[in-house]
């Protein structure tokens, strides 16, 4: 065990000691405290050793279950395989086939699936001998499948080391707010959540693990919000971590007075470009709210803004185990907090690596992102404009859930939206579209839209886990839109 693994064992056990009675783990109804967290993870390492598993998958919904066997598979030195709820039958299955998982730990929902898949249930684990060694990087602890542009998703190898740094990198960073509650509200198949839990546990914080459906929450897009704010009254919390979509909701709620936010101490927000203004009204609206910056391939977190260190706009600072750069084009450039390699691919990770992101940094260090290197498009008139930022001007006022911005070679940008309420009209789009515009200059302006039938998710290839728009694929699907545009809805600013 490495000493920075030792460490986090070390600490849930002192933990055990210290404050045996305090609780750690509340779920729908079950409450565990640190004594009992302690205790199942040593009763579950000893159940998976004598397994003699090697790749152990988690397909089940948000709960103490989840966790304590992520744990236990954590400190078994085992690598562990979460299965996000919302991947497809045949993304789950490329998922397990690929990494050469030899056991999954999985609801009754996925039987069906793993039995045709070769897997035999035996004492409520589904088990199968592989014929092949696993294709994961030597140290692999984490193997996370990020969907990327294409539907086939793409295995992350990371060791325990990189995965904790960052859990201590985001404990170290809201330790001065003392958040001893935090809700998990993303699925924690998520990396980021999965880590934010860990800092939860470095704090010695309770962590609320309601599943999903409690939480209102269904698939990486849909939320019944009337739910989702019941369960925050109910479970109260000092930290959350949100996707800027969620953000949103709770900015709204706040707003109208159906959300108390004076208990939260803490909330972190990523995984796409938030506005400006949206973190303004965040603000206004008593959210201590926090925007970060990270990927896969770095463990989730490198960058973040954090109390008496905050820049609205800005994805904040490098955190203590990260060293950032720019590259002489503006590409986002990471050293410390590598990954092993994809899974399969033997190619050497390079000591810096390419994000893809392009960014700049002020004279105080705050980093400040501009979109991806490859989305960045021409238009006809020779202007280069990042969609994010057009996007994010678009959905941050409430009528618009999603938009993608395209404008490659075209002499008007033209949008596809999607309404944050289904009962919202045309001409109140057409509001929204005029109010953004009026903060972007004219080259940059979104000309023509097209009201779409279904939002960008997971389940129809659009969308990755954290709400990103996969916009090769939107691009694939509707580029009859952007080729004809007198087909769609005309709007001149």
């Amino acid at each position: 065990m490495s000493p920075e693994l030792n460490a986090f064992r070390q600490r849930i056990a002192e933990l055990a000691i210290d404050q045996p009675h305090a609780y750690a783990l509340w779920g729908d109804g079950l409450k565990l405290d640190y004594a009992e967290l302690d205790a199942e993870i040593r009763l579950r390492q000893q159940i998976l050793s004598d397994l003699d598993a090697k790749v152990v998958a988690i397909a089940l919904d948000n709960g103490p279950d989840f966790l304590i066997w992520d744990l236990a598979i954590l400190f078994e030195g085992l690598a562990c395989l979460a299965l996000p709820p919302f991947f497809s039958t045949a993304q789950r299955l490329h998922c397990l086939e690929q990494s050469q998982a030899d056991v999954v730990i999985a609801g009754p929902d996925h039987d069906d699936e793993l039995e045709q898949s070769g897997f035999r249930c035996r004492d409520g684990f589904w088990i199968r001998a592989v014929s092949e060694l696993p294709l994961l990087a030597a140290g692999t602890a984490k193997l996370t499948f990020t969907s990327g542009t294409t539907g086939t998703p793409k295995g992350v190898c990371l060791s325990a080391d990189s995965v904790l740094r960052v859990a201590r990198g985001l404990h170290d960073a809201s330790e001065s707010q003392q958040p001893l509650h935090h809700l998990s509200l993303l699925p924690l198949a998520i990396l980021l959540e999965n880590i934010g839990c860990y800092a939860a546990l470095y704090a010695g914080a309770m962590i609320s693990l309601p599943s999903q459906r409690t939480l209102g929450i269904q698939g990486a897009s849909g939320v019944d919000l009337p739910r989702l704010l019941s369960t925050l009254k109910l479970r109260n919390p000092h930290s959350m971590i949100l996707v800027p979509q969620l953000l949103l909701l709770l900015i709204t709620a706040c707003e109208i007075g159906a959300l108390d936010s004076s208990q939260l101490r803490f909330v972190a927000v990523g995984g796409a470009k938030v506005s400006h203004e949206l973190l303004l009204r965040a603000d206004l609206a008593g959210l201590p709210v926090y925007e970060g910056y990270g990927l896969s391939e770095c463990a989730s977190v490198v960058a973040l803004n954090r109390p008496g260190a905050h820049h609205p706009g800005s994805v904040g600072k490098p955190l203590s185990h990260v060293q950032i750069r720019l590259a002489e084009d503006g590409e986002v450039m990471i050293a410390g907090s590598g990954m092993l390699g994809y899974l399969g691919d033997s190619r050497p990770v390079p000591e810096w690596w390419p994000t893809g992101d392009l960014g700049e940094f002020d004279a105080n260090g705050y980093l400040y992102l501009h979109g991806r290197k490859k989305h960045q498009f021409v238009t006809s008139f020779g202007r280069n404009v990042n969609p994010e930022w057009v996007e994010a001007e678009l959905t941050q006022h409430g009528r618009i859930g999603q938009a993608f911005v395209y404008g490659e070679a075209m002499a008007h940008n033209h949008a596809l939206i999607w309404p944050q309420r289904p009962e919202t009209t045309d001409l109140q789009l057409a509001d929204a579209v005029a109010q953004a515009n009026r903060s972007l200059p004219d080259y940059a302006r979104v000309h023509g839209w097209t009201r779409l039938e279904q939002p960008f998710s997971p389940g129809n290839g659009m969308a990755t886990a954290n709400g990103r728009p996969k916009r090769d694929a939107i691009l694939a699907h509707y580029r009859h839109l952007f080729i004809e545009p007198t087909r769609a809805k005309d709007f001149h600013s």
